[in-house]
């Protein structure tokens, strides 16, 4: 009997719509009364700039993902470009190491964003049943997945369908009860921009904004288990930024025209914030108690859908290094009958799940971002550079226009965005201080750098293997 492997069984529709609900989940809902807040009238513009790094950085997953396409992602990628027995080892166990916990902290960001919408619909006055109701989400997520990649295309699409049935409603809703305008271009015009882009708002607006574009390149994780992959993984990609930017615009614009950015504000500022379920009072402000009822409704199932999709897409990344010899052996497992990383699945859902119960939605996103930038954006985006010069370009199915100019641009606005992530005030076991999320990123990556000295050395490869004589 043979091994069980991964099956190519993911056409381009369950492609795009599992990028898409990845990339929407409760982010958006939760992001723009706070890109309000620090972008005043010009919160349309961060959300441009969130649109323009993904669109940039897409552009470097289709071409990695068009030529590799094989489960784990960034996994993969830094392990081929850094060289697979030195630095590439090193990297792509840095990258592995991160997902452990910035994968978890994902799926704990939807849940606590879900965990406070549910708020709306039912009123939690103790401490513990909001954390209760995120706990919960993530052990349905685990139960949802458990299951063969076929029935979760399926579903995938499904849940698709209700994210664009959800922000096409809210979109008409403004379009039909708009009441004042809202402009795209800054105030003082186009002379603005420059010291509006560099700002200390922009950049910690676009940290939220682009929280809620990640997932653009989540097909990438699932590369073997994609048809056609040379096309099917670029298009998919750019089909889900395109379609996701237009839809946040159109929302953000509506909610805007019907919500003033002034009002928002004051909310911000006074006692009892209704800007935590904006949609919601949207919603109740054009069609009563009621629609606003079903619109959280939906705006739930939404972030559940998400969530669906980024634990489906991460728990592959420690699969591939084990499968590869390159991580703990227990998480390179597949289910004897169904085909799919159960014991990863169950490991990355299990911290989640105590993630959700420990953390706030504020401190999880600014964790999150800390952690990517520097290992899998930045790195990752050098890394395309050393592959191109090693390999060249003659067999790469997909190939970026206008190359270097987009990677140099990625890195560039990566590092601006790490450089933006403001500090946030913490009280743990009652001392009160600023935890610096670049400092965090830093020292889990001095972690991540000797764990892997250690597994190097019990496996005796490099920098301790025996030299050749």
């Amino acid at each position: 009997m043979s091994a069980p492997t991964l099956q190519r069984r993911l056409g381009l529709t369950q492609a795009t719509a599992l990028n898409m609900i990845d990339m929407v989940g409760i982010g958006p809902f939760v992001t723009l009364p706070l890109v309000m807040g620090f972008m005043g009238p010009n919160f349309l513009l961060a959300w441009l700039v969130g649109a323009a790094l993904a669109a940039v950085d897409g552009l470097i997953w289709s071409e990695l993902g068009a030529a590799y396409p094989e489960a784990g992602g960034s996994y993969r990628f830094l392990k081929l470009a850094y060289g697979e027995q030195k630095w590439g080892r090193y990297m792509s166990f840095l990258y592995v190491w991160q997902t452990l916990i910035q994968s978890p902290l994902v799926l704990a960001s939807g849940a606590i964003g879900f965990a406070q919408y549910f708020g709306y619909l039912v009123p939690m006055t103790e401490w513990w049943q909001p954390k209760a109701v995120a706990g919960a989400v993530v052990l349905l997520l685990v139960v949802l997945l458990y299951r063969r990649i076929e029935d979760i295309g399926r579903l995938g699409v499904m849940l698709w369908v209700a994210v664009l049935g959800l922000i096409g409603w809210l979109i008409f809703g403004g379009l039909t009860h708009a009441n004042h305008s809202v402009a795209i271009i800054p105030e003082g015009g186009f002379t603005a921009l420059p010291g509006l882009l560099i700002s200390v708002a922009m950049g910690q607006a676009v940290v939220k904004s682009i929280y809620s574009y990640l997932g653009y390149y989540n097909v990438c994780h699932l590369g073997a288990e994609i048809k056609n992959p040379e096309k099917v993984i670029p298009r998919s990609i750019f089909l889900s930024i395109l379609g996701i930017a237009a839809l946040y615009l159109l929302m953000n614009w509506s909610v805007g025209t019907v919500i003033s950015w002034q009002e928002v504000q004051g909310w911000q500022t006074s006692a009892g914030d209704k800007s935590q379920f904006i949609v919601s009072v949207f919603v109740e402000r054009l069609y009563g108690p009621a629609a606003a009822t079903f619109a959280t409704a939906m705006v739930l199932l939404v972030a559940f859908a998400s969530l669906f999709a980024v634990l489906l897409g991460y728990s592959r990344i420690p699969y591939a290094a084990a499968a590869d010899g390159e991580f703990l052996p227990v998480f390179g497992k597949l289910h004897p009958t169904k085909n799919f990383p159960y014991v990863s699945l169950l490991i990355l859902g299990g911290v989640g799940f105590v993630f959700s119960l420990l953390f706030r939605l504020g401190e999880v996103i600014s964790a999150i971002l800390a952690m990517r930038i520097l290992v899998q954006f930045v790195g990752q985006a050098v890394g395309l550079v050393l592959l191109r010069r090693r390999r060249g370009t003659a067999s790469l199915p997909f190939k970026m226009p206008l190359y270097p100019l987009p990677v140099v641009l990625a890195i560039i606005i990566w590092l601006f965005v790490f450089v933006g992530i403001a500090p946030a005030e913490v009280t743990w076991f009652g001392v009160t201080f600023n935890l610096y999320f670049q400092a965090a990123a830093l020292g889990m990556m001095a972690l991540g750098t000797g764990a892997f000295l250690l597994w190097s050395r019990r496996l005796g490869r490099w920098p301790f293997a025996p030299p050749v004589s």
